[in-house]
């Protein structure tokens, strides 16, 4: 008995250890930099579809307008040459991460200049071109910050740098919605657009201060040697991990379950006879303090415990509040239930999350991490979008409890492969997961 104080003790001088990852200087330089990588987001899609729908934009040209968004999900195309080429005078001057960051952030402020000062009716074509240009200077910016975030910090630091990155992003969402949202009736949209694109002087300022990841970035000699290393050597490297084929579909399943969910969520909710209204009034207030404080929590768990178990709490977790979506449908209109299930729901996807991106920045290689996590976050990317396009059938087929408890279930692949990564890792103990251990 007199053994259990001491032991809570222990307890929680490791919990107050781990919560002290988030006291570095570096988390705040990767949170304003997730700042800047989601102020540009809004604009490429809602903030845009909005201003087009206020001035009168036929719908049906607004639906095109989505095409906009491409460059976010081809980012892996050109995150090599963010790895290798060095700029002229800025690599010298800042190091490679922070100028290929700040020419970005340069590009994305000019290009929301521009798009203020288009006519969506008069030249749509120029908007879409001023649309474009920021989300591709946007996507180019993600690569980089990525790449810094894992390049800066250690392995136990990730988790809380992944916590970071998305808390910063959040904030710049809320921010840049509630400008695209309330400012029109105050300014001219031009100098709405004005004010949006003063927000990313934040993200520049931060560039500017912030240190160069210490990493080796080797020079190639003529062209062939450098198509080598920036298109063969991430490939390379990455195959040296043992179980590198299980890695990849572990990065494909293991929010599969949630995809399959989230992509019918809003229509569930509506069948449900809930009001567009109360969807956004509990998601945006318990769903969005609930996403942060997994997120929170998140990085908290992965220097507590560890990668492996990290992601097996995550994925247990983020599956089994899936079956709250079940009580909900049972439960029919209830506003209470929704608070719940949206609140469970967005924490534990939230903690899964956080655990996922730090276990896939734990695998890419510094010089090469741009290249690396743009590839592995494609392949998620592919999970969510592709995987999950039958969803609406499954319902069809099985009618909302079932949908709910399927989702479940298709969780418990992810988790079997997880098994099998800490498996290979060849440890003892799988507390510490080390992916990067190599057959050769």
């Amino acid at each position: 008995m007199s053994d259990r104080p001491t032991s809570m003790r222990q307890r929680l001088r490791g919990w107050r250890e781990a919560a002290e990852v988030y006291k570095d200087r570096k988390q705040l330089a990767i949170l304003v930099m997730g700042f800047a990588s989601g102020m540009p987001f809004l604009l490429s899609g809602g903030v845009l579809s909005y201003w087009m729908a206020k001035v009168g934009v036929d719908l049906r040209i607004i639906g095109i307008f989505a095409l906009v968004g491409t460059p976010y999900a081809f980012k892996f195309a050109w995150a090599p040459l963010i790895d290798q080429l060095p700029l002229p005078i800025l690599d010298r001057l800042l190091g490679r991460r922070r100028s290929w960051m700040l020419l970005s952030q340069i590009g994305v402020l000019a290009s929301v200049l521009a798009l203020g000062y288009s006519d969506p009716i008069g030249d749509p074509w120029y908007t879409a071109a001023a649309s474009f240009a920021i989300a591709f200077f946007s996507a180019t910016q993600d690569i980089v910050i990525d790449a810094y975030r894992i390049e800066i910090l250690s392995e136990r630091e990730q988790g809380a740098g992944s916590a970071s990155t998305q808390l910063g992003y959040r904030i710049a969402l809320w921010i840049v919605d509630a400008m695209g949202l309330l400012l029109p009736s105050l300014l001219p949209w031009p100098l709405v657009f004005v004010a949006i694109a003063a927000l990313m002087l934040i993200g520049i300022a931060c560039t500017l201060l912030s240190r160069e990841p210490k990493v080796i970035h080797l020079k190639a000699e003529g062209a062939a040697q450098w198509l080598q290393q920036a298109m063969v050597a991430p490939f390379r490297e990455f195959m040296l991990h043992r179980g590198w084929i299980v890695i990849l579909l572990f990065a494909l399943l293991y929010k599969y379950g949630d995809a399959i969910g989230g992509a019918m969520t809003r229509p569930f909710l509506a069948q449900t006879g809930f009001s567009g209204e109360e969807i956004f009034g509990i998601s945006k207030s318990f769903g969005v303090a609930a996403t942060i404080l997994g997120g929170i929590v998140g990085g908290i768990v992965v220097a507590r415990y560890g990668l492996w178990r990290s992601l097996m709490i995550g994925g247990i977790l983020q599956a089994i509040t899936n079956l709250m979506f079940t009580w909900q449908a049972w439960a029919g209109h209830d506003l209470l239930v929704l608070t719940l299930a949206i609140s469970a729901d967005n924490f534990t996807g939230s903690l899964g999350s956080i655990a996922f991106v730090a276990y896939l920045s734990s695998l890419c290689t510094p010089g090469m991490a741009g290249t690396q996590y743009a590839l592995l976050t494609s392949l998620m990317a592919f999970g969510r979008t592709v995987l999950s396009a039958g969803s609406g059938w499954l319902v069809a087929w099985s009618g909302w409890p079932a949908f709910w408890a399927i989702t479940t279930a298709l969780a418990v692949p992810g988790l079997l492969l997880l098994l099998w990564i800490g498996y290979l890792s060849g440890r003892d103990s799988q507390r510490d997961l080390q992916p990067a251990a190599s057959t050769g």
